[in-house]
């Protein structure tokens, strides 16, 4: 095998759970190198949230790893697939947004996928490019090339189909978008998630209906959350934000279970793969502390997505914080003349927007996570005499004080 496409293929594989099929994407590879003409990337978002989070990243940072190999990155975001909402994965219909509501949350998306992704090398699609030109006739034709049969192959729409679930007509239209995408932007190479598969090889079926060599499929692993149990999601609260504080990011790494620190590594880092080599034997080390390697990785996640200076000052506080028993030197300060004198505990909490909702406040207080001045509460139904220089401290990273 060639020296370059050895190099090329040894750095697209790292960290990817298949590539498909990969003899004809080493021709594809072979060919683009050969006359000089870039490999065509694909990778479609839908912009059901206004921001994106490490589990996003996976693909993101793989996108980035083929422009540095000098190949043209596609990126779709779904403002009609988006309207559909993609089934993958999901055991009920997906809420449908408003299209005013998505277009809001690409303008965030985009700003943030430019963190890891090179503008000057991307090129960014909205599916609605071609979707809304689409009339009956063409969405007839484009139905046409796929069998209910074959969605129906779908793990989750089999699961619902079986237990007499809702499956919604328009939800079968979602694979055949996003392959569509794939039609319209000559994809040479589709990324996604391993859930996403039975769409990405739709990809390859629409294609050759319309007459175009297929797409090869990349998939890559799905980021398990801080909570060390279900895949990273804004809805369940166990992300990490790429648009967090320092701080905040920081603290959430620390509180990865052990388990995760070698795939954290491998996934949303820029290590390489001797660095993680070393890791993994000093994960199987007993007398290291996992903890030290955690706070190495939170250093190395805050310099990518702020600076080295701004990751050094949240290793610090944090150790000062949380090692040392201190509290942090900035904190929020809430004012008594906006709040009052007395409240009931679970408002303050969620109306200070230290919680997401009132049901979250009254679970942490149940889980012993709230301390006002270093005790305990325990009671959700506690109203509160507030008083200047009371410290709370919610969860184990926020701390706020009351001012007059």
């Amino acid at each position: 095998m060639d020296k370059e496409i050895k190099r090329q293929l040894e750095i697209i594989k790292k960290g990817v759970v298949d590539l498909l099929p990969e003899d004809e994407f080493i021709e594809k590879l072979k060919n683009s190198l050969k006359n000089n003409k870039p490999l065509r990337v694909k990778q479609g978002f839908d912009p059901t949230a206004p921001d994106i989070h490490l589990g996003h990243t996976v693909g993101l940072r793989k996108l980035r790893q083929f422009q540095d190999l000098g190949h043209q990155v596609v990126l779709i975001i779904g403002d009609y697939t988006g309207l559909v909402g993609d089934p993958s994965g999901r055991s009920a219909t997906r809420p449908q947004l408003t299209y005013e509501q998505l277009m809001e949350n690409s303008e965030s998306y985009q700003k943030q996928f430019f963190k890891i992704v090179d503008k000057e090398k991307t090129e960014v699609h909205f599916n609605g490019e071609w979707f809304d030109k689409m009339g009956l006739k063409d969405i007839m034709h484009l139905s046409s090339k796929f069998t209910i049969a074959r969605i129906l192959e779908r793990d989750d729409f089999e699961k619902r189909y079986k237990a007499g679930l809702p499956i919604a007509m328009h939800e079968f239209f979602y694979p055949l978008m996003q392959a569509y995408d794939s039609v319209m932007i000559k994809a040479d190479i589709e990324i996604g998630a391993t859930e996403q598969t039975f769409n990405l090889v739709a990809g390859r079926h629409i294609q050759e209906a319309y007459g175009q060599k297929p797409q090869c499929i990349l998939t890559l692993p799905i980021l398990v959350g801080v909570d060390g149990v279900k895949r990273m999601s804004k809805s369940l609260g166990n992300y990490i934000g790429v648009d967090e504080s320092p701080k905040e990011i920081f603290g959430k790494v620390m509180s990865i279970p052990d388990n995760l620190i070698l795939s954290y590594y491998e996934l949303v880092t820029d290590v390489t793969g001797e660095e993680l080599k070393t890791i993994k034997e000093k994960l199987e080390t007993p007398e290291l502390n996992p903890m030290d390697l955690k706070k190495e990785l939170g250093v190395q996640l805050v310099t990518i997505y702020h600076n080295k200076d701004k990751a050094l000052e949240a290793r610090e506080e944090f150790e000062r914080v949380f090692s040392d028993r201190g509290i942090p030197d900035d904190m929020p300060e809430l004012s008594m003349a906006e709040i009052g004198e007395t409240i009931w505990v679970v408002k303050l909490l969620a109306d200070t927007k230290m919680v997401n909702s009132r049901g979250e406040a009254r679970r942490l207080i149940k889980a012993g996570g709230l301390y006002i001045d270093n005790e305990r509460m325990s009671d959700d139904s506690r109203e509160l005499n507030l008083k200047e220089g009371l410290l709370f401290k919610v969860g184990k990273r926020k701390f706020f004080r009351i001012i007059k």
